[in-house]
């Protein structure tokens, strides 16, 4: 809707100036990156806006691996030869390829960019010695090789790219790499939601910050919004940065304008099994930056009474979304209402990264003693309705591993498919909640949540 934003005027533009000289423009070829199309899901809506591990599996310790950070020499950021390299990924995502050079130099004292002095023999030597396990979504799959190129040459290590699904986060498999032999795992594209410190081997998190037009959304939100509204910011971590620069340039102009967040998440981000709960008596509308709907329903779930925009910065395409809530509560009611009549469950471990709780998979198993009813704990990467068919006997299935399946999927499956919150009301040790909770990860989350103590 780029016909849709307000020309700046002089005065205004020379507030931002000094931000169009980072800010690239995201490329055409961002197109390529739109998924095959899926099977349509319910509940959703939207239109053009026209608006005047065990208990301590997530809990850190102080056992980080590794030396101490220290500053990054200049031999990093001034090599010529790799700088060069990295031209062939695009200009406006952030890789963070210098730092984990930098961080596999740490680990490794044995490496050195000074590459051009060895042998062939003597390079495959080196990369014996260390192994680097990538681990990309499936959005930014496509880098991958060229990623994996750059730190053999310039890192003098061996990589593999790890090609199972990721979801997010909650999928960083240093499991998968630890076993595969891996000194390092580097996870693109999402935020630190497991602590490195617990994990199983050395973990790097790049969040894969990207640049996009910000004037054009900036200009958007003025376009839309009367001086005043009060609009809540919200974002996945690609666009975290640039969410808290929009803030400062749109703050004078709404001064009720807020970015929330939901710990341990950073300002503004959201995950599509976590969003904050504001009070909707303070605020007129959410805005959401970034492409698709999955995050945003999130939020949209957790403050239904809130008005909903999307802001997609690869189309540039401003939409106003839509949420069928009674729909979602009648369906999920139903599929809690026929699981707590069950005399046999099922209780599914997701085992795609950290996706499952073993925690939580511990409350559940004391609560079915406890109530005295039966149930089976079945280990599963990918869940289906073909897969639990074959378990006949079971009543009703409880799965931990993304909450979000139950809610957008469960009425594909022929059994009740319970999500943890969904299990502790069927189980009777909750009340079902008006205010539908998206805090699974949550530092103030509810016994069905990660962090729940």
């Amino acid at each position: 809707m780029e016909e849709g934003s307000k020309i700046l005027d002089e005065k205004e533009k020379d507030g931002v100036d000094q931000l169009k000289t980072v800010m690239t423009e995201a490329k055409e070829s961002n197109n390529e990156l739109n998924q095959v199309k899926k099977v349509k899901r319910r509940f959703v809506g939207r239109k053009k806006a026209n608006l005047g591990g065990d208990s301590s599996s997530l809990v850190t310790k102080n056992n980080q691996k590794g030396i101490k950070y220290s500053i990054m020499p200049a031999e990093f950021m001034e090599n010529e030869e790799l700088n060069e390299a990295l031209k062939n990924l695009p200009n406006n995502y952030n890789f963070e390829v210098h730092k984990t050079l930098w961080r596999i130099k740490q680990l490794s004292s044995s490496l050195s960019l000074d590459s051009l002095s060895l042998k062939d023999e003597e390079i495959e030597e080196k990369k014996k010695k260390f192994r680097v396990a990538l681990q990309f979504p499936e959005g930014l799959l496509m880098y991958s090789c060229i990623i994996s190129d750059v730190l053999e040459r310039f890192g003098l290590v061996e990589t593999l790219i790890m090609g199972d699904v990721t979801y997010g986060a909650c999928c960083v498999d240093d499991l998968s790499a630890r076993a595969l032999g891996c000194d390092l795992l580097v996870h693109y594209g999402h935020s630190c939601l497991v602590p490195i410190d617990i994990c199983n081997t050395n973990v790097l998190y790049v969040f894969v910050d990207i640049k996009f037009d910000l004037d054009h959304f900036v200009d958007t939100i003025k376009f839309n919004f009367e001086p005043g509204t009060k609009i809540i910011l919200t974002s996945t971590i690609q666009f975290a940065a640039s969410l808290g620069l929009a803030k400062g340039i749109l703050t004078p102009i709404y001064p009720q304008l807020s970015v929330p967040q939901a710990k341990p998440l950073s300002p503004g981000e959201i995950l599509g099994c976590t969003s904050p709960k504001v009070n909707d008596q303070e605020f007129d509308v959410i805005v959401y930056l970034g492409d698709g709907r999955f995050h945003l329903e999130s939020i949209m779930i957790s403050n239904p009474n809130l008005k909903a925009f999307r802001y997609d910065p690869y189309s540039k395409v401003f939409s106003k979304e839509y949420y069928d809530f009674d729909e979602m509560y009648s369906m999920r009611k139903k599929a809690i209402s026929i699981a707590s009549k069950g005399k046999m469950f099922g209780l599914i471990l997701g085992t795609l990264g950290r996706q499952g709780s073993p925690a939580i998979l511990n409350r559940l198993e004391q609560l079915f003693i406890e109530k005295r009813k039966e149930y089976v704990v079945l280990l599963l990467s990918e869940i289906s309705p073909a897969k639990l068919n074959l378990f006949q006997s079971v009543d009703a299935w409880i799965q931990i591993a993304c909450p979000r399946l139950s809610i957008d999927w469960g009425y594909a499956f022929d059994k009740p498919l319970l999500n943890t919150y969904e299990a502790f009301v069927a189980l009777g040790e909750s009340e079902w909640k008006d205010l539908y909770p998206m805090d699974f990860y949550s530092k103030e989350g509810g016994k069905w949540s990660v962090y729940y103590q």
